[in-house]
């Protein structure tokens, strides 16, 4: 298994942060439509299967946070060849529960850290920064001025949560 890197700052103005990317030499890549289904293993230790179309590869990946840290989220991913079979399989297997999932990503990449504006239904956008240690991630943080501001590596349940929704009560969320 491997270690994801990341953490999320809420309510962000999404004009700021993309003036701030690209002043430092960021890339952005265009907005893509996200598609994701999510099987629950045991959400009570926040442990899933996703299955996620983001427009270029599809990939299925297996995820359990054990808190909230930048470090706190073991991962594993392989790519396959076809979103709605593959969601045909994993819909054959036993699950805690089954979600259909849309969201928007604008992703900015500066050296080796991903810089990600997440919109999804009925949330204000969020920023995802992503990156190879738990240090190049707190640096991405201040090259944004967002010490602080994070709040962690929520799981998208948990950020619904934060905003008194519970993701969950919905089979299917989308544009």
């Amino acid at each position: 298994m491997t270690t994801e890197f990341e953490t999320k700052v809420l309510d962000i103005d999404v004009a700021e942060i993309e003036r701030k990317l690209l002043a430092l030499g960021a890339k952005r890549e265009p907005e893509v439509l996200m598609k994701r289904w999510i099987f629950d293993i045991d959400p009570s230790k926040d442990e899933w299967i996703r299955l996620r179309d983001n427009g270029h590869k599809t990939t299925i990946t297996y995820k359990c946070k054990s808190g909230s840290g930048i470090s706190e989220t073991e991962e594993m991913e392989v790519e396959v060849g076809n979103f709605e079979k593959a969601a045909e399989i994993l819909s054959k297997l036993e699950f805690k529960g089954k979600y259909y999932q849309e969201s928007k990503r604008v992703l900015f990449k500066f050296r080796d850290i991903e810089f990600t504006i997440d919109t999804w239904p009925k949330l204000p956008s969020y920023l995802e920064i992503e990156s190879s240690s738990e240090e190049r991630v707190k640096e991405g943080l201040t090259m944004l001025k967002l010490q602080n501001k994070d709040v962690g590596n929520l799981s998208i349940k948990g950020i619904y949560s934060r905003y008194g929704i519970d993701l969950h009560s919905f089979k299917s969320i989308k544009f």
